[in-house]
């Protein structure tokens, strides 16, 4: 990972940064607690898996109190009502995928969709965050790698039954994401972070990820144009 020192430019105490870093650092606690209560749910639907997805969840709870930290040592107080509504869309996919018992829906949306965009986020982040932050956030990436290969070797090893479901999660979530980045898009810029810069390394590393799973160049392409719909 790149290390690069915290940008000179950037005042963490202004009224401005702080009312920015209070969405920010909202959105990053609400999406490390949901992810914590999807892992726990993917537990449920894949008994054999059970260890392995709730020792996923813990870490997932761990990011989510080192964030807490993030805001208390700026005398931030996030705005959780803002990151709740920022990720309902996509809550409640999940749930009503977990409803269906649909697995695949739920990985995609999870261990894919989230985790890469929560890698993507992070990293653009890291360079940009207090030293207090960027610590933490570095320790954190480097765990939501192990969350995304989780995701990507289940669905790899499911690829044949799973593509279409695959598909279709894709075209009805990804347009979401677009959705979430435009909103977040100025308050982001505040913190150092550009809209197409995390687009960028978003797509990079869904793309990859994948293609790990086993999609062509070509299907990959297409997949991503469902995202674009929404852009």
């Amino acid at each position: 990972m790149q290390q690069t020192v915290a940008s000179p430019a950037i005042d963490f105490q202004t009224e401005t940064y702080k009312d920015a870093y209070s969405r920010i650092n909202a959105i990053v606690i609400e999406g490390e607690q949901e992810a914590y209560e999807n892992y726990i749910q993917l537990a449920q639907l894949l008994p054999q898996h059970k260890e392995d997805l709730i020792r996923l969840s813990k870490m997932e709870s761990r990011h989510k109190k080192g964030f807490e930290a993030c805001g208390r040592n700026l005398q931030v107080t996030p705005d959780m009502e803002f990151a709740k509504e920022f990720f309902a869309q996509l809550h409640q996919n999940f749930k009503d995928a977990y409803a269906e018992g649909k697995i695949v829906t739920c990985l995609l949306i999870q261990s894919l969709i989230i985790e890469c965009f929560a890698i993507a986020a992070y990293n653009i982040y890291i360079p940009f965050a207090d030293p207090f932050a960027r610590k933490i956030t570095e320790g954190v990436v480097k765990d939501e790698y192990t969350h995304l290969n989780f995701g990507e070797v289940w669905l790899k090893e499911h690829f044949e039954t799973a593509k279409a479901e695959l598909e279709e999660a894709n075209r009805q979530n990804l347009p979401i994401v677009w959705k979430m980045l435009n909103q977040v898009e100025d308050d982001a810029r505040v913190l150092g972070m550009e809209k197409e810069a995390l687009v960028e390394d978003f797509m990079i590393s869904y793309g990859e990820a994948l293609g790990n799973i086993g999609f062509t160049s070509r299907e990959l392409m297409r997949l991503s144009a469902h995202g674009l719909a929404a852009a």
